[in-house]
């Protein structure tokens, strides 16, 4: 009898789940559409946006992050689940982040809905913080970039990058 257990398989926890988020996420982009799915995902990044923030308030013992705190955490955050995040600049009240490599790894790839995962979790974050934050995906892996940019105004203007979403602090 074979030892399946002694198998040599490319097969974690890790890899499942997000094997399973993949799959989760393309079912809604062919079920519901891209927007739709974006929705749900959104739903989902704020609800862990939320926790984070609280986290983090709590590990740095302050009631709200200032703008070099917020970029410092978004880019802990990432690093703590596989990502390449790293501060580009922090200018006035924009934050600009590039990232080498996605925490879903090589599952991201045609599975842009998940974007709305770092969307809504740094948004969350920002805008707790801020009282008002706008970001934006201006490139992604999951949509064949060699990496993701991603702008986080804590002071929003007037030029605004497309696909840009609004997050305000909860108590506004």
């Amino acid at each position: 009898m074979t030892d399946v257990a002694a198998l040599e398989l490319d097969l974690d926890r890790d890899l499942f789940l997000r094997e399973l988020l993949r799959q989760l996420a393309g079912a809604l982009q062919d079920v519901v559409g891209l927007d739709e799915a974006e929705g749900y995902v959104s739903t989902v990044g704020r609800a862990i946006g939320g926790m984070l923030d609280e986290k983090y308030r709590q590990a740095l013992k302050t009631d709200r992050l200032d703008k070099d705190q917020i970029a410092a955490v978004l880019v802990d955050l990432k690093r703590r689940i596989k990502g390449g995040f790293r501060i580009e600049s922090v200018n006035g009240g924009r934050i600009v982040l590039v990232n080498s490599a996605c925490p879903f790894g090589e599952k991201v790839l045609d599975r842009p809905s998940l974007c709305m995962m770092t969307m809504n979790v740094f948004g969350l974050i920002a805008g707790e913080n801020s009282g008002h934050a706008r970001v934006a995906i201006t490139e992604a892996i999951a949509t064949g970039a060699p990496g993701c940019r991603v702008v986080v105004d804590v002071q929003p203007t007037g030029d605004t990058p497309e696909g840009a979403r609004d997050f305000f602090r909860a108590d506004l």
